[in-house]
């Protein structure tokens, strides 16, 4: 499949993942936290089941 996160997208997101498995792991906030293990994925892998439905690609243009 094809990427359709950029990389400021792919950053943001690992970091807001770590961030709420960090707290998570701390007992700062519930087990919901562990939801963060969504965009820590699609960070890495740099492709969003969502994104590919709405049409919607933060990549940029590849000529």
């Amino acid at each position: 499949m094809k990427t359709n996160e950029g990389n400021l997208d792919r950053v943001l997101r690992i970091v807001a993942g770590l961030a709420l498995i960090g707290l998570a792991a701390t007992g700062k906030v519930g087990m919901w936290g562990y939801i963060g293990v969504v965009p820590l994925l699609t960070g890495a892998v740099g492709l969003c089941p969502l994104y590919t439905v709405l049409g919607i690609n933060t990549c940029p243009a590849r000529r």
